[in-house]
């Protein structure tokens, strides 16, 4: 029995022994495999993440180096007006829009009055041109939604491609609808022939106030209504080109400006990565646009709709009387300088 004894302690003995050295040998292996396969793994992650971050970085420069259109170093309203303009569409010929808008209820002679002065002046009822300012916001804002969609779904890379397209098709569909309203509420052309190739410091500004005024940038609506109350009382058209360029005007532009900076520089990169997600980009990202576009045209037509140019009994507020008093200044200034005193 003690043999017996003696052999199953020796046995146990053993066994241990064994596993002291399985543990001395065999385990540091493990664990050095172990660390050593987290620290390639480790390795890897960081090369993916550093690949991810410069692919995004690249991707950002490629959409800023698009839509730089100035050449200035940042992306700004600016570039995006001058971007959305020469896409083919976006100018619209004031004497050919209204004669068309009309063309179905008027006769000749109010047309040709209507594209000579304005539509209010020619008779056309406020009434009347609100029902076409509305259809003129419904028909841009099914052809913006629509493009937004179509180009919001590629994903990925893809989006790198097609974020200026979005953008300027976006913008320059908002630019049509300011141009169209403006123009249908008594706002004479905005880009002639001899400055559509070279966009001009005052057509620059007047559509700058007209954007600040879709996305409510504050100032935009009272600069708007001074300029339309200068437009009516019979301001010639190269004087108030001047004027649009200092004065009152000029710090409300750039404010708007400012503005717009800063939300396009979160627009097109968290955007960017929104409709990095293919198919459903699209349609998330078309339904946005479809509801987004309509405030925008509203609030201009709100606002020209309440002009000396589109309401005899308009009532200026005391910022717009201020601001039109100060381009009234500028005008008598340009005027005396011109006739030589």
């Amino acid at each position: 029995m003690l043999n017996i004894k003696d052999a199953l302690y020796s046995g146990i003995h053993t066994v241990q022994e064994n596993a002291k050295k399985i543990n001395e040998t065999v385990a540091p292996g493990i664990v050095h495999g172990i660390e050593t396969a987290a620290t390639k793994t480790g390795d890897a992650l960081t090369a993916g993440k550093n690949t991810v971050v410069n692919t995004g970085a690249a991707a950002k420069d490629a959409v800023m180096d698009q839509l730089d259109a100035n050449h200035d170093g940042k992306v700004d309203i600016e570039d995006i007006i001058i971007l959305g303009l020469r896409t083919p569409g976006v100018k619209v010929e004031r004497n050919r829009f209204l004669a068309n808008e009309f063309r179905a209820h008027y006769d000749a002679a109010t047309i040709e009055k209507a594209v000579r002065t304005t539509p209010m002046k020619a008779g056309i009822s406020l009434e009347e041109i609100n029902k076409i300012a509305d259809a003129v916001i419904q028909h841009e804002r099914y052809f913006v939604s629509g493009i937004s969609a179509a180009l919001g779904a590629p994903g990925g890379a893809a989006m790198a491609a097609t974020i200026p397209t979005d953008i300027m098709q976006y913008y320059g569909y908002t630019l049509r609808a300011a141009q169209e309203l403006m123009y249908l509420y008594g706002f004479p052309e905005i880009i002639s022939a001899d400055n559509e190739a070279q966009i001009d410091t005052s057509t620059m500004n007047t559509l700058i106030i007209a954007m600040g005024v879709m996305f409510g940038v504050a100032g935009a609506n009272n600069a708007i209504k001074a300029m339309a109350k200068a437009l009516g009382e019979g301001v010639e058209r190269q004087l108030m080109k001047k004027a649009l360029t200092k004065g009152a005007i000029y710090p409300i532009v750039k404010s708007i400006a400012k503005w717009f900076g800063v939300k396009m520089t979160k627009e097109v990169f968290s955007g960017f990565f929104k409709k990095a997600i293919p198919v459903a980009g699209g349609i998330i990202g078309g339904g946005i646009t479809y509801v987004s576009f309509k405030p925008c045209c509203e609030r201009l037509k709100t606002s020209l709709m309440d002009t000396m140019l589109s309401n005899p009994n308009h009532l200026e507020t005391k910022e717009e009387s201020e601001i039109f008093e100060s381009i009234a200044r500028e005008i008598d200034e340009q005027s005396e300088e011109h006739s030589g005193f």
